[in-house]
């Protein structure tokens, strides 16, 4: 990976998290939940790159991103009700990572009543991050959400997508070989399926 040389440094207020091998970068408000979310993801076995700032410079001819945490809380996380806890200290130096590139984002936002969320997903949203387009989702977050799952949920998705396997699209698909389609008013409430 050749870091641009003349690159400058950005940062963010957000998440990132290495989650089966990929740089998820986990944005949403302050109280979100993103840290809950990333505390259960490292307990899960994925690894921690930074939390609250996450810093970045082009990679790759400016086609890619790597992430990493100031140096000063570094592995470090803010968990409400909690406060400030060692990564490191807590689930073990394996458990964190001083940098990775960015492969993905997820965006976190509050669950509101009457406010669309995805429901199909032939296609995944993109998101440019200091020039560079990533691969991204949105997910809603009520009370009974379990994040992390959802967060390792996309990436599973996204890398079986990057095989050519859309499970979306595969589906859609057979319904339009028997007359229907996902994108129906019908489908959707379940009476093309």
């Amino acid at each position: 990976m050749g870091v641009h040389p003349t690159s400058p440094e950005h940062q963010l207020h957000g998440s990132l998290v290495e989650v089966l091998g990929v740089g998820v970068l986990i944005l949403g408000p302050s109280g979100v939940g993103k840290s809950e979310c990333v505390i259960e993801l490292v307990r899960r076995g994925q690894r921690l790159v930074a939390d609250d700032v996450v810093r970045f410079r082009q990679v790759d001819e400016g086609r890619g991103l790597l992430g990493w945490s100031p140096e000063h809380i570094r592995h470090f996380i803010e968990v409400r009700g909690l406060g400030l806890m060692s990564v490191s200290d807590l689930f073990g130096s394996e458990a964190t990572l001083d940098e990775c590139k960015v492969g993905f984002v997820v965006r976190l936002e509050e669950w509101e009543s009457g406010v669309e969320f995805e429901r199909i997903g032939l296609d995944r949203l993109r998101e440019t991050i200091f020039g560079v387009e990533l691969p991204a989702v949105v997910l809603p977050v009520h009370a009974a959400s379990n994040i992390a799952t959802l967060v390792e949920l996309a990436v599973r998705d996204w890398q079986l997508r990057e095989r050519g396997i859309n499970a979306a699209r595969r589906l859609d698909e057979r319904l339009r070989s028997v007359g229907g389609m996902l994108g129906s008013p019908g489908a959707i409430d379940g009476e093309g399926i």
